[in-house]
């Protein structure tokens, strides 16, 4: 009986504790990604890239956006950057993002959007070329290579 108090204490204290991941602050994790796409109404494009955080850590990544709208253009993004926040763990980037643009652009241009998941925004800028216009809504997805 005493030892059964005992472990049940000790569980009930541990269960108070923070999780590790989030006792230590959230850590800044960084995105540099190319990628490329097209638009006739639907609209997709993919790519590849890497994130690094803080600590040390790296993940390389695949990137897709998919949606649709009122849209029309391809494009092409070389040494684009995205910048998270509200990460705890890497592996906290992976998934699908929710995505709302309105893009116009002929020639060499630059592109600037923020993508939310949950608690997690990824704040997007990129140069690159190509043409586009339209309104889009979609999803931005990061998965691990």
């Amino acid at each position: 009986m005493r030892l059964t108090r005992l472990i049940l204490a000790a569980a009930l204290a541990l269960s108070a504790l923070p999780s590790a991941a989030h006792a230590a602050g959230p850590i800044d994790c960084r995105l540099k990604f190319s990628m490329s796409g097209w638009s006739v109404f639907y609209k997709t494009s993919s790519g590849e890239g890497v994130v690094t955080c803080d600590n040390g850590q790296s993940l390389p990544v695949r990137i897709s956006t998919k949606g649709g709208g009122i849209t029309f253009g391809k494009s092409r993004i070389d040494n684009g950057t995205g910048e998270f926040t509200g990460v705890y763990n890497i592996h906290d980037v992976v998934g699908g993002y929710a995505a709302a643009e309105a893009h116009a652009g002929a020639g060499k241009s630059s592109k600037a959007q923020v993508v939310t998941k949950g608690s997690i925004s990824l704040a997007l800028a990129g140069k690159g070329s190509g043409w586009d216009l339209g309104v889009s809504f979609g999803s931005f997805v990061i998965e691990e290579r």
